[in-house]
């Protein structure tokens, strides 16, 4: 969970529960049903909108056509149930939603309850309503979509609050988006196509150097399925860049644009070692990058299962273009104030 403890217990006076109101005065909103309390009466509206996992689950199922699958997910035995939040929403997720849930019977309580920090745009809170920070529209109108969502993932407030802006949005897709995943993305199957005839080439004996590389992208697969079961998101999108460098480095040490003059056949040993650790990494940030995935297709197949798949030998390698664009910060810069 994102929050931390203290940060919960503060929330909810020291570790105390404590009575609370779930009626407001007022003309307009969910009657209460019942008469004693006298007339005006309406329900609090943190306390019936989270309802609204529930009755929306049983509308789904209505427009499916079968009125019962929502069972499925409230009270299957291997149904899990993970809601995102903000720290400010973790009463209502942790204490009333799961006590109206033991009140109803027969319901899963929530599986986890990650509560993040806030994002704070320029120091202040970012809030749609109060048009503070970037909309999704907006953002999508500056950056491309895989790439807004890297800088986002990148920066999740998980532990403590985050600042964000233009300018370091621009950062991480410059120094780090682009400069680590879609430069090796891109030298990777640029010498593919002018080494091995763009075609994935055949590799015999690979060296101790070459199953190093993959036994590290491997492990970090393992380890990105860890974080992310226990919803640590910002660690294991930094697993994946990791292996990332690692392969980026793996190049930069056996120089295969020098073997192919030299070595040709040691060159194409190591290009198809390298294409098979991008596959791997392409998998580990697949959910980070889903556009940018689907792109690749067609050189390295689909990703449709959570395992690093050798490329096929003799599969084509077309000309590659960069996934993605650096970002001239200036120029976004010039139309806004920071």
């Amino acid at each position: 969970m994102a929050a931390s403890r203290p940060e919960l217990f503060k929330g909810l006076g020291g570790g105390r529960l404590h009575d609370r109101a779930i009626t407001r005065d007022l003309d307009w909103g969910v009657e209460v049903p019942v008469d004693d309390l006298g007339p005006g009466k309406r329900i609090y509206v943190w306390f019936e909108a989270v309802i609204g996992y529930l009755s929306a689950s049983k509308e789904w199922a209505q427009l499916q056509g079968d009125p019962e699958a929502w069972r499925d997910w409230w009270e299957g035995d291997e149904a899990r149930s993970v809601y995102f939040i903000g720290k400010d929403n973790i009463p209502f997720h942790t204490i009333i939603w799961p006590g109206m849930l033991l009140g109803y019977g027969g319901l899963n309580l929530p599986t986890d309850v990650p509560a993040n920090q806030y994002v704070t745009f320029k120091g202040g809170k970012a809030s749609a309503s109060r048009g503070v920070g970037l909309t999704i529209g907006e953002g999508l109108d500056l950056f491309q979509a895989d790439a807004l969502r890297y800088a986002l993932a990148a920066s999740l407030p998980e532990q403590s609050d985050t600042d964000l802006s233009i300018d370091e949005i621009g950062r991480r897709i410059n120094e780090e988006l682009v400069a680590t995943w879609g430069n090796l993305v891109n030298r990777v199957l640029s010498m593919v196509h002018s080494t091995c005839g763009g075609v994935v080439p055949a590799v015999g004996d690979r060296t101790a150097d070459d199953l190093a590389v993959l036994a590290t992208v491997d492990g970090a697969l393992d380890v990105v399925t860890d974080l992310i079961e226990r919803v640590e998101l910002r660690a294991a999108l930094r697993t994946g860049m990791d292996a990332a460098a690692t392969v980026n480095a793996y190049l930069n040490a056996t120089e295969p644009w020098k073997l192919a003059r030299s070595d040709p056949e040691r060159a194409q040993a190591v290009l198809g070692t390298a294409l098979a650790a991008v596959a791997g990494v392409r998998v580990a940030l697949s959910p980070y990058l889903p556009f940018s995935t689907v792109a690749l297709d067609d050189e390295l197949g689909p990703v449709d299962a959570w395992h690093r798949r050798e490329p096929v030998p003799g599969s084509s390698i077309g000309k590659p273009a960069p996934l993605f664009a650096k970002v001239d910060v200036v120029e976004l810069l010039a139309g806004d104030d920071g």
